[in-house]
């Protein structure tokens, strides 16, 4: 996997903040990556930015989201990896994901 390459010394530090809307992983992030030095990446804010760009997996999490359906792991997985790939310290927040046992399994592999 391309995201064992990242931050130069072997696999990134990955933490995964999770919690119900509205629980403060978003200001629990920012005093982290303020603190630490960490990137935060939002899995919803990735989505949002994909779905907005017009490519064919815009189009495809725009229908999940329409639907009210997880939209496929594969999908996300690539686009944290390719946010990923443009930090060079390696450290990671990343909120909004996993999901669910599918979302992991998928960022797994």
């Amino acid at each position: 996997s391309n995201l064992s390459m990242l931050g130069g010394e072997g696999k990134p530090q990955v933490v995964f903040v999770l919690g119900p809307p509205g629980a403060g992983k978003g200001t629990q992030c920012q005093k982290i990556v303020e603190k630490y030095g960490y990137t935060h990446l939002s899995a919803g804010d990735l989505l949002r930015a994909e779905r907005a760009s017009g490519s064919p997996d815009g189009d495809l999490i725009e229908s999940h989201i329409t639907g009210g359906t997880i939209v496929p792991v594969a999908i996300t997985v690539r686009l944290l990896a390719r946010a990923m790939g443009n930090v060079p310290n390696g450290k990671f927040l990343i909120d909004g994901f996993p999901r669910n046992e599918d979302n992991m399994t998928g960022w797994n592999k």
